[in-house]
């Protein structure tokens, strides 16, 4: 979830929110120096195809509907029982901004399509015609609802995550897209450099998928980084894209007098906080607004501190999560009005990560980018900048591309940027997008027989283009 711009000494700026720190729960040690050895296996192959994705959360779905689109065979493995990902079973269902700060949708594609195909009722947000308006009150109004920030109105849908677990569904079988749940991606098939497919876990044992190509849309750079790929991961410590939690919902609440409390009785809200504060350790958290008046959305304290890809880590904040779920709604239900009636809805059933590894690609996006707003000439998408202060970035091809490892793409969080950057290139529109473009890119190497780092960036830009997608520059020459 987004914060707040605040500045830096020098004049700088970094993106900033609300980060809980805490201690920490007591942990049996694990033992050292201690291993077995596992025989070796046969392991059957489901099947071949030309581009495999692994991973079913935002970026993973636009992948493979791309890739299905741009003429390929294409298989994608989910590890849980829906797609959509953070966007869905993360419970982040608040869509950050999709428009820039002209209230141009500079995000479409394969994310129009979603969002589109939504009921009216599971979509919440401004209507198209006041996306960019800076008028105060209309401004105070969206900003309140998620929808409005520096001042201006932007496009920032928060939307039903059962009714968009369907529409990932639906708009990937249509694309005859071979869809695989309960498949947990475990490791790279390698043929020298190249990673021709993944070996996943099944309740039936261990299966393979070989693939011509490969993208890697685990969020967490987990087959790249099991390839031997490069990878980074430093973070900004002053952002919340470190920061580990479970999101959760409370039902039976009334947000439009909670909201008109906190907008209304500031002093009486400011108090609440506090109160708050003391009564659960200083881990204490503000509702957000849901596509329904009776659905509370809490983020979760963002616990700073922790691995996404350490199992202890991701168990602690889990429970460390649940009970301050708890401890949240005692506190609202006795002190808030609105929530006097509320419930426990729902828990997210998948972790609330958003940063563990980044890529090292061909090219990134870094902070140092951000004022130049130029097109870059192999640019696959556009994303919101940060602040009006700052135009439109430019998202390269090379951030999906390994340094050096052929058959093999990543997007998602994990593409390749400096820390900073990630702050906003890890959010669900931006997964969409390059999501979409590696899954274009895929298709378009297996038509061409090249590794995906030689694939015509013009014929790309072109298949994107062709998809709906927001691309500036021109077509390029096809070397």
């Amino acid at each position: 979830m987004s914060g707040n711009l605040k500045h830096e000494e020098g004049g700088g700026l970094f993106y900033q929110s609300q980060i809980f720190h805490g201690a920490r729960l007591p942990r049996r040690p694990r033992l050292s120096g201690v291993a077995i050895h596992e025989p070796a296996r046969s392991i059957p192959v489901m099947r071949d195809c030309d581009v495999l994705v692994v991973g079913g959360g935002p970026s993973g779905t636009a992948a493979a509907v791309a890739a299905a689109r741009t003429g390929a065979e294409v298989v994608l493995l989910e590890r849980a029982n829906h797609l959509g990902g953070l966007s869905t079973g993360g419970l982040v269902i608040w869509i950050d901004r999709m428009s820039d700060w002209s209230g141009n949708r500079i995000i479409q594609g394969i994310a129009s399509d979603l969002l589109d195909r939504m009921p009216k009722d599971a979509v919440a947000g401004p209507p198209r015609g006041i996306w960019g308006q800076a008028d105060e009150i209309t401004a105070a109004y969206w900003r309140e609802r998620t929808a409005a920030f520096h001042g201006i109105v932007t496009w920032s849908p928060t939307v039903d995550p059962e009714r968009l677990k369907l529409a990932c569904q639906e708009i990937v079988l249509e694309s005859n897209v071979h869809l695989i749940l309960h498949a947990w991606g475990a490791a790279p098939i390698m043929e020298g450099n190249r990673v021709a497919g993944a070996i996943f876990e099944t309740k039936e044992g261990r299966m393979a998928i070989r693939a011509a190509v490969t993208i890697d849309c685990t969020g967490d750079a987990d087959i790249a980084y099991r390839a031997g790929a490069a990878c980074q991961d430093d973070i900004d410590k002053n952002d919340i894209h470190h920061c580990v939690n479970t999101a959760w919902m409370f039902g039976g609440v009334d947000m439009p007098s909670w909201l008109a409390f906190k907008t209304g009785q500031k002093n009486d809200f400011a108090a609440f906080m506090d109160r708050g504060r003391n009564l659960c350790d200083g881990l204490f958290e503000r509702p957000f607004v849901s596509w329904r008046n009776d659905v509370a959305l809490f983020m979760g304290p963002r616990l700073a501190g922790y691995s996404a890809v350490n199992v202890e880590d991701q168990t602690e904040v889990e429970i460390r999560s649940h009970r301050l779920m708890a401890r949240h709604l005692d506190v609202y239900r006795a002190h808030a009005p609105g929530f006097e009636n509320a419930f426990l809805m729902l828990s997210a059933p998948q972790l609330g990560v958003r940063h563990a590894r980044r890529l090292r690609g061909t090219a990134q996006v870094t902070r140092e980018d951000w004022p130049a707003g130029i097109p870059r000439p192999d640019e696959i998408g556009v994303s919101p900048s940060l602040s009006p202060k700052f135009p439109n970035i430019s998202v390269p091809y090379g951030c999906l591309v390994p340094d050096e490892m052929d058959g093999l793409l990543v997007a998602g969080r994990a593409i390749s940027c400096d820390a900073t950057s990630h702050s906003f290139l890890r959010e669900v529109p931006q997964c969409w997008m390059t999501g979409q473009a590696a899954g274009a890119a895929a298709a378009l190497a297996v038509g061409q027989k090249v590794a995906p780092r030689n694939v015509a960036v013009g014929r790309l830009q072109d298949e994107l283009r062709r998809q709906g997608a927001f691309i500036r520059t021109q077509a390029l020459a096809d070397a």
